[in-house]
């Protein structure tokens, strides 16, 4: 028995026949079909510093697990709200992200007095990569070995020493206010534009100490150019483990590190950010990416869930809140 269709019809039928159930179930392919196009990781911050680092190497990686390529660009300006505001205005497709870190993530709401996103609103959290841990180092010079002896020697010299920061608001910065605090010092602050001139002005005995990212200090302490006297986490660094923490050496909860997370607009679909998640800690458990982030001082976070990292802005934005304003700092 033949079937008469109209000619509507039977261009109907043709079409689906092609196109396969997908055809008829549009909200389905949609939902399943993630990403569809290059996936844009935003940096925050110029090429070459330690996040634009860390962001390149997962990015590499990426493209085996999602099926689309990373493309990391960077977005520099307002120490990182730039960056982080175009992501928080994106389309909330999942194909656009935020490689974040403390600054725009937690301290810049104290910091700046304008800023045009929430840090806990604007965005939808997607992994918790890991901190940097910042390391206190002094020029050789300084006849002191521990944190213990630093500070006698601060209170027995009041207004000779300082310290150096990479600009006013800056973890260097606050680093030293918290320190003063629990310390009970009163180390002068000397901001710089920069991570290099802060470091060229220590190397030159220009300024006594500074506060930086183990990253950055590692090749110096091991060259014997400048002397660790306390890395500024709760627990040693696996990149200087013969060097103490500062809060086992008697100021318990001292703990500054520049966290780095990723996340994605507010409003991107769960499953997607389940997606991106999965990719993240898959990448994050290879042992070539590993090994890298560890020789670069990085310490990976406890739980790469996006729930952890949500509960960690909100704690690094309540605890940073105080430190800002103690500090006076405040940014235009």
């Amino acid at each position: 028995m033949r079937h008469h269709f109209s000619r509507p019809r039977r261009a109907l039928l043709l079409a689906a026949a092609l196109l396969g159930p997908a055809a008829f179930a549009p909200a389905a392919l949609a939902e399943g079909a993630f990403p569809t196009k290059p996936v844009t990781l935003v940096v925050p911050f110029p090429p070459g510093g330690p996040t634009d680092a860390m962001a390149r190497t997962l990015a590499a990686e990426m493209k085996d697990r999602l099926g689309q390529p990373m493309i990391v660009e960077n977005r520099a300006g307002a120490g990182g709200n730039i960056g982080a505001e175009y992501v928080a205005r994106a389309e909330a497709d999942g194909h656009t992200l935020l490689f974040g870190t403390s600054g725009p993530l937690a301290i810049n709401s104290s910091l700046y007095r304008k800023i045009g996103y929430d840090q806990t609103k604007s965005f939808a959290p997607v992994i918790q990569i890991g901190h940097l841990p910042n390391i206190l180092v002094v020029h050789p010079s300084l006849p002191v070995k521990d944190v213990k002896e630093l500070v006698a020697y601060a209170k027995a010299n009041p207004g000779k020493l300082s310290y150096a920061s990479s600009g006013n608001g800056a973890s260097s910065h606050l680093a030293g206010v918290l320190f003063n605090s629990v310390a009970g010092t009163d180390i002068m602050h000397v901001p710089y534009k920069g991570t290099g001139p802060a470091l060229n002005d220590l190397l030159g005995n220009q300024v006594s100490m500074t506060f930086t990212d183990i990253l950055t200090a590692l090749p110096y302490v091991k060259a014997g150019k400048l002397r660790a006297l306390g890395v500024a986490t709760a627990a040693r660094s696996q990149a200087l483990p013969q060097v103490p923490s500062i809060a086992e050496q008697g100021y318990k909860g001292y703990d500054v590190s520049v966290f780095f997370g990723i996340v994605a607009p507010a409003g991107t679909p769960a499953d997607r950010v389940a997606r991106l998640n999965k990719a993240f800690t898959e990448v994050l458990a290879t042992p070539k990416v590993k090994e890298l982030f560890a020789s670069q001082g990085l310490e990976p976070a406890p739980d790469h869930s996006p729930q952890q990292l949500a509960r960690f802005i909100t704690a690094e934005t309540a605890k940073w809140k105080g430190v800002v304003a103690q500090s006076g700092a405040q940014l235009d």
